[in-house]
């Protein structure tokens, strides 16, 4: 210890330091050079150093027996009374410790009564009383070192400001032994909430000058204690799995490797016991219960073997179930339609307890926010039934006196208060309260779990809804830069502020740069127009993409490159508390061009080199349209839904000027359902359809143009590659033989798209534990199933000879390669090759193809997998492992998928 703490220094246990005191613990009076011995009882209460369960300190020494002494003198008189060895204390304050008076008599039994209070007040290592023969009392102490510091070594899995502010002892503070065997206890209880139920604490002592001490507290924090066993006794009707399984115990295995439910936990034992007690009553053994429930920590500290004694009883049906109210506007027959069990069934516990809720809620809909419903039960043990009475008991109609709003230090109030479906003075409506609840939640403002608590007004038929908030970050600044399947190498700087000013306003700003694309979009909306129920917004935008095509199987190639200049201005109003209107009007620009240096001949697009489909794309546009949406929205959570439904339609009108006309309808439509437990599914389903408000555009080219189509792939439809669904063109070669290679991996493929889609979507999304959820990861479980088809069959190519085309210069004349590489100009001919005199023709030679029309077709592709979501440090992170098990003739599918860094 001398390197800890800068020098050398004795470094004893509590025990030794206790030790060097007791042959000095006595009381005692010289008759003749003897020294009568009065120790006794104080040696045994020096003994115990240690509480109850806490670890033992150094090795004790055992003093040696005291040798027989004379007794004292029964009575004297005191005729002095003097404190020697205090250095902090004043003697009148070591003798205002003790009864012992000037002048006063003494006993043997009032001296020991002095040294039990003087070692009562924990500031003294040693006491001695001399003089007892004499009369001239002579008060001997050693006072208790000063602590010079706490000192903690050992600790790995618990941080010293977890553990610091359970030590009472504290530097510049008295030491006493009594403060040190709580802080031993407090800091073993610290890890035994860990779990770490075989953690040792061990206190010692360096002695310092000017009796001072170091105070170090030796931790051995030892392995968390882990559930070996679970036993249960006296389960006939369910086996030990099956129970077990109901249980958030679990017993430590390979398979339970990532569970954090193995650890021993006293709150949990009690937990479990009443999930056993709620299972049993749910399958009619309303008799159930849990006997005993005892956790045994093996011999070595490192696991608990629990065993259960259960009695399972015998199992009940329901009897009769009725319904007794006096509340007026509550009938029985109104209420009836809320039983959900019936005479006959086996009795279940929760049905009763969802029952009560429901008439509950039913009450609070009418205004009754106090209604008392309580269920009678009547049990026939001979018959095993249980008769249930659901009484309500009466209730004034209440109305809201107040509204009250805490927690809120950058939202302002009024953000909130216009979420409130009920205002100060209406009558009570229960469905309004949790209506208003799921309002404010959806405002992504606030942390989960949210809740309307309703308090008793001024008077009994006056409630006060109380709205608890807890912020949280609204702002983000996301600067990230990744790799993605779709977009490849990926920088994203973002920054949006969806409470700017608490006004509940949305700010944003984006720039994203990737391989494939790029963009930059500015945006505003303001929810409440005036502090109407108006929603105005706009965005302005620029967007540069690079479409593609695969080459050989995989290799990306980038065929045409879309540029899109615009803006767009919305407006939204609510038509009743569920359906809502939304307005729109955009304007954009769009360039489409092709490498002319791929895909030109003599200054023009060649069908042969990009196909006809891609050179009809080609040119500038404007896209002026209007539209509109009607939605239906009642999800409890707009950011993560557990409940409700989402339907959506909208249109958007191509032809308020511009070049571009076209009418575009789509639909979309999700429901979730909670399943308890953290298991969420939803089903969605989606689909659109363009109509081309323009003339014919000629033979084999379809009305809509390829940039307005849909697509579908990745990441819409798993299981398959991006634009991997639906219309298509594959180019094959032939060989040297004229043979067409059919090879897949040796092919060019280009996406149509369609003007018509569908798709669906199911999807479970599957609890973690409390740490997982931190962490933001979500698993869940899907099948995707859906089409893209409906667009005009292009013009195909079969070329089974070598092509050669004359490169012509801006003149349109055929040019020859000369021998000295200079250029010679020839007329270009209409009905052949041009033949060059001398030299060589300048020409462009295209190979043998074979072009393939694929995919157009309403049938469904599916697909099955499961994927993960994670807000990792770097961005919104999404994995997906998908297999498609239904694709048609052309698509491309793809297994695995996985994007970081940017928005799916």
């Amino acid at each position: 210890m001398g390197p800890v703490f800068g020098g050398p220094a004795r470094h004893v246990a509590f025990d030794a330091f206790l030790s060097e005191g007791r042959d000095c613990v006595t009381a005692s009076k010289t008759t003749g050079g003897t020294t009568i011995n009065g120790t006794r009882l104080m040696s045994a209460l020096l003994l115990g150093t240690i509480l109850g369960g806490a670890p033992a300190f150094a090795q004790q020494a055992q003093p040696a027996p005291a040798a027989p002494q004379p007794a004292v003198p029964g009575a004297g008189v005191i005729r002095s009374l003097n404190v020697t060895g205090a250095q902090r204390l004043e003697p009148d304050t070591v003798r205002s410790y003790v009864k012992l008076r000037a002048g006063e008599p003494y006993t043997q039994e009032s001296l020991d009564q002095a040294l039990k209070d003087l070692y009562a007040t924990e500031l003294f290592a040693d006491v001695q009383i001399a003089g007892a023969d004499t009369g001239n009392i002579v008060i001997q102490v050693r006072e208790n070192p000063v602590i010079n510091r706490i000192v903690l070594e050992g600790n790995k899995r618990l941080k010293e400001d977890k553990i610091r502010p359970e030590i009472k002892l504290a530097p510049r503070q008295i030491f006493t032994r009594s403060k040190a065997r709580a802080d031993v206890a407090r800091i073993i209880e610290l890890y035994r909430r860990q779990g770490r139920f075989a953690a040792t604490v061990e206190p010692k002592m360096v002695q310092l000058d000017q009796n001072r001490v170091d105070i170090v507290f030796e931790i051995s924090e030892g392995a968390k204690s882990k559930v070996r066993k679970i036993n249960i006794i006296g389960n006939e009707k369910y086996s030990d799995g099956r129970l077990r399984g109901e249980m958030a115990t679990k017993e430590a295995g390979i398979t339970k490797i990532f569970s954090s439910g193995t650890s021993y936990d006293p709150d949990r034992l009690s937990y479990d016991q009443q999930k056993l007690r709620q299972f049993y009553l749910t399958e009619g053994y309303a008799d159930f219960r849990v006997v005993s429930a005892v956790a045994e920590l093996t011999p070595d500290k490192r696991d608990f073997i629990i065993t259960y004694v259960v009695e399972e009883g015998e199992r009940y049906k329901f009897g009769d179930v009725d319904i007794d109210s006096d509340i007026r506007d509550l009938k029985p027959e109104t209420l009836k339609y809320l039983l959900q069990m019936k005479s006959g069934d086996w009795y279940n516990a929760k049905l009763v307890e969802d029952t009560v809720d429901a008439m509950t809620e039913t009450a609070g809909v009418l205004g009754y926010a106090f209604a008392d419903v309580r269920p009678n039960f009547e049990r026939d043990k001979d018959k095993r039934t249980m008769s249930v009475t659901y009484k309500v008991a009466d209730a004034p109609r209440v109305y809201v006196e107040r509204i009250d709003i805490n927690g809120n230090t950058i939202t302002r109030d009024k953000v909130i208060r216009r979420e409130f479906r009920l205002a100060e003075g209406d009558a009570f409506n229960g469905f309004r309260v949790k209506r208003s609840r799921d309002r404010i939640q959806s405002l992504g403002f606030f942390q989960d779990k949210l809740e309307i608590e309703q308090k008793p007004g001024s008077a009994p038929d006056k409630v006060i809804l109380e709205a608890n908030v807890e912020e949280k970050s609204t702002g983000e600044l996301q600067v990230s830069a990744g790799f993605s399947s779709l977009e490849r190498f990926i920088v994203n700087l973002a920054i949006t502020q969806r409470n700017f000013m608490g006004k509940g306003q949305e700010l944003r700003a984006s720039a994203d740069y990737s391989t494939y694309s790029k963009s930059v979009n500015l945006g505003f909306t303001e929810p409440y127009l005036f502090d109407k129920n108006i929603a105005i917004g706009g965005d302005i935008f620029r967007r540069d993409y690079n479409s593609f095509n695969y080459i050989n199987g995989n290799d990306r190639n980038t065929t045409y490159e879309q540029t899109t200049t615009g803006f767009q201005i919305r407006a939204g109003v609510p038509l009743t508390e569920y359906v809502s209107l939304a307005l729109r009007y955009g304007l954009s620009y769009d360039d489409v061009s092709l490498d002319r240096n791929t895909f030109y001949l003599n200054g023009q697009c060649s069908p042969l080199l990009a196909g006809r489909y891609l050179c009809d794309a080609i040119g500038q546009r404007t896209t002026s349209s209007v539209g509109y949406s009607l939605s239906f929205d009642n999800l409890n959570n707009r950011l993560r839904p557990s409940a409700g439904h989402r339907i959506l339609f909208s249109q958007d009108f191509a032809g308020l000027g511009g070049s571009v006309k076209y009418l575009r309808t789509t639909a979309n439509a999700r429901k979730y359902w909670g399943l308890g437990s953290g298991f969420i599914f939803s089903l969605g389903a989606e689909g659109g359809y363009i109509h081309s408000l323009e003339k014919s555009r000629g033979e084999g080219v379809d009305k809509v143009r390829l940039t307005d189509r849909f697509f579908l792939g990745e990441p819409q439809i798993r299981g398959f590659a991006i634009r991997g669904v639906g219309p298509r063109v594959q180019r094959f070669s032939y060989d040297a033989d004229g043979n067409l290679i059919t090879d897949q991996n040796q092919r060019v493929d280009d996406a149509l798209g369609g003007r018509a889609y569908y798709l669906g979507r199911a999807e479970l999304e599957l609890p973690l534990g409390s740490g997982a959820r931190e962490l933001g990861l979500r698993p869940s479980l899907f099948v995707d199933a859906g089409a893209v088809f409906g667009v005009t069959r292009p013009v195909l190519t079969d070329q089974r000879t070598t092509q050669t085309i004359p490169i012509l210069n801006s003149a349109g004349m055929a040019q020859c390669l000369q021998a000295d590489n200079s250029i010679t100009t020839i007329p270009n001919v209409s009905n052949g090759l041009p033949v060059c005199p001398t030299g060589n023709l300048v020409a462009s030679t295209i190979a043998p193809f074979s072009e393939r029309f694929l995919g157009d077709t309403p049938k469904p592709r599916v697909s099955v997998g499961f994927g993960v979501n994670w807000n990792s440090p770097f961005g919104p992170f999404r994995i997906d492992v998908a297999k498609a098990l239904v694709k048609q003739r052309g698509d491309d599918t793809k297994l695995f998928t996985f994007n970081v860094g940017t928005q799916f």
